[in-house]
């Protein structure tokens, strides 16, 4: 060892480092002590409010599964342009296409189909019951600081369509400083999307913030089949957004939407269809109009009592070839609640109305008008330290279907390290002709051979989860049974049924996330049993694989993030689809890099980099148009192959 000054440095894990210097003036042993200071655990503290108790995370006897504002961050720059990603990549959440010709979606829970999620923004129904499909389209991620899923039967908290679970989508929230936020993207396929995020403080007590977007995408003739594999559309979006906080328990919140949106898909233009010589033109003209808000006041510092209302318009102009179908969607909806605290009790009781419409002007016949007033409580009970019960009922009156009862218990439960919950819930589902099926297909062909009668669902789950150190894995078990569920034929003819039997649905989820600086990585593995009755026997649900999972990692730093994953998603079985009855497996691998550069990010997202296209394995057209007047088989695959796409956002 040379002579003179020596530091000497210490790290452990867990532990913070720790140094020293020793002056050296000779050569022998020398004795050093360094008393290392132990890292401080910061828990994270989120708190969800699709319980309706304002819970954070952990203590939250229902579960819920929260996607926080870093990862919605990094959806983001993959899709700019809507949330499907972000949905798609969440354990248990599957968006399945519901129309190839213009591109909609829904999203299942744990195999149910995708009319069953309810979705929510800031707890408001500013979507109505259009939430699926192109609604999930319209809706950009640039706005989110988090996203709240439960699963399962919900009806006991959000009354009608919530039969497979609510996802709830929660505004960011203007903080002390302004912040301008604006991203350009543009992608190989020919989307682009330029987005505006505004946010500040405007006084003591108010805020503000406004979401402005434009998104555009070519259509896109892949195979060269003279068919659009990919729809064209352009859309405009603007949402502002309005908080107001007293400082003395009242708070105070107001938005207001509006969506413009022109799509188009079908033949390319100049092609004609091999089987008729003439084009078919697949269009869909939206304009969407929403309001909503909500009010709320803490009384003699025990109580809060709240109000929140909704009400959005939904004007749609269809082609289907040669036929037209022009429609409109209205929802009002409000809720008056009170909140207290009693001992262990955590305590809601309320009331509510929702009023749903659906005038199509071209087949009037499907029209309906539900008015739903509805009484619902609600108590969350700390029944000891090791366990909290959460439990809930609902009764709502519908003016045609009559009183629907929906009750819901869940409870917490930590012991040794573990921690579990169990939950089980009822529902109802007041039937509409709005499938997955005739959102494709249009209603002009659909018969309805006998009146639609509700659907009943009932649902239950155990999970148990454990953390040590980075490492939380979490495993679930589910199941779920709908009596009288709704169906559309459309193998020899087009009709809308009840189906006598019941539809289940029953499986496994397993999580594990493993987390330590500067790394990240997440796996998920999903198996479900997902079954329908069809003459007399029970069959697997159309297009719900048994089996998927997936695996996402990322690295990061001040300047560089870098994240990969990849996926794969098993069999399904399909339904009216000439060239098979079972899809073929596939796997998908994408990767995602990002350069900071002061205010400035530069982001290269891939996706599908094994170049999955169901166009590789069958054609996309069918030999002979279809009961429905389709000429499309449904989408078990992406159509869009290879993508990568790239840009900029700026935050001043």
């Amino acid at each position: 060892m040379a002579l003179g000054n020596v530091e000497i440095r210490v790290t452990k894990d867990g532990f913070l480092p720790g140094k020293t210097n020793v002056s050296v003036d000779e050569a022998r042993e020398w004795q050093v002590e360094i008393e290392l200071e132990r890292e401080r655990v910061v828990e994270e503290q989120i708190t969800v409010h699709a319980t309706r108790t304002d819970v954070r995370l952990q203590d939250s006897p229902t579960r819920v599964e929260v996607l926080g504002a870093e990862e919605i961050d990094e959806k983001t720059l993959m899709t700019p342009g809507d949330i499907v990603m972000m949905l798609n990549e969440m354990g248990g959440l599957r968006v399945q296409s519901t129309s190839p010709s213009l591109g909609a979606a829904s999203v299942r829970i744990q195999g149910m189909r995708g009319r069953y999620t309810r979705f929510l923004t800031d707890g408001l129904p500013l979507f109505g019951q259009q939430g699926a499909g192109l609604g999930l389209l319209q809706v950009p991620p640039m706005d989110l600081g988090q996203v709240e899923v439960i699963k399962g039967v919900s009806s006991a908290l959000y009354g009608a369509g919530a039969m497979a679970g609510v996802v709830n989508l929660i505004s960011r929230r203007p903080g002390a400083e302004p912040v301008y936020d604006v991203l350009f993207n543009r992608s190989t396929r020919g989307a682009t999307d330029g987005g505006l995020f505004l946010a500040s403080p405007l006084s003591s007590h108010w805020s503000g913030s406004f979401l402005g977007g434009g998104h555009f995408q070519q259509r896109n003739d892949i195979d060269g089949d003279g068919w659009a594999d990919l729809a064209g559309y352009s859309r405009g979006v603007a949402r502002p957004r309005l908080f107001w906080d007293s400082g003395d328990g009242r708070t105070a919140f107001l938005t207001g939407g509006l969506t413009y949106e022109n799509r188009e898909g079908g033949s390319m233009p100049g092609a004609v269809l091999p089987v008729t010589g003439s084009p078919y033109i697949e269009a869909l003209d939206t304009h969407r109009y929403d309001l909503g808000g909500s009010f709320a006041a803490t009384l003699r510092s025990r109580y809060v009592i709240a109000a929140r209302f909704a009400a959005s318009s939904q004007h749609h102009d269809h082609r289907f070839g040669e036929a037209r179908e022009r429609d409109r969607h209205e929802m009002v909806f409000g809720e008056l609640t009170l909140r207290g605290t009693w001992g262990r009790h955590t305590w809601v009781a309320g009331t509510a109305l929702e009023r749903e419409a659906y005038r199509p002007r071209d087949v009037p016949r499907f029209a309906y008008r539900y008015l739903t007033p509805g009484i619902f409580v609600q108590d969350d009970i700390t029944a000891a330290p090791w366990i909290s019960i959460s439990a809930s009922a609902r009764a709502d009156f519908q003016n045609r279907y009559g009183t629907f009862f929906s009750p819901r218990v869940s409870a917490l439960i930590r012991l040794l390290g573990w921690t579990s919950r169990i939950s089980a819930g009822q529902g109802f589902f007041a039937p509409t002709p709005l499938t997955e099926e005739t959102e494709a297909a249009g209603l002009a062909r659909l018969t309805l051979p006998a009146p639609l009668v509700p659907e009943r669902g009932r649902s239950a789950s155990f999970d148990l989860s454990r953390t040590l150190g980075p490492l939380s894995y979490t495993a679930t078990l589910f199941a779920s049974r709908i009596s009288h569920p709704v169906f559309v034929e459309r193998t020899d003819r087009y009709a809308i049924v009840n189906l006598a039997g019941p539809a289940r649905n029953a499986g496994v989820e397993l999580l594990a996330t493993w987390r330590k600086a500067p790394f990240s990585a997440t796996a998920s593995y999903t198996y479900v049993r997902s079954t329908e009755p069809e003459n007399g026997l029970r069959v697997e649900t159309a297009l719900t694989p048994r089996q998927s999972f997936g695996v996402v990692g990322s690295w990061e730093n001040r300047v560089w993030h870098f994240g990969v994953e990849t996926y794969y998603t098993g069999r399904q079985r399909l339904e009216d689809n000439p060239y098979r009855s079972e899809s073929r497996p596939y796997e998908l691998a994408g990767f995602l890099a990002e350069r900071s550069l002061g205010r400035l990010r530069l982001f290269l997202n891939a996706e599908n980099l094994t170049g999955v296209r169901q166009t590789r394995w069958d054609s996309l057209l069918r030999p002979t148009r279809g009961a429905d007047g389709r000429w499309t088989v449904d989408a078990w695959a992406p159509l869009d192959g290879r993508v990568f796409n790239g840009g900029l956002r700026v935050r001043f």
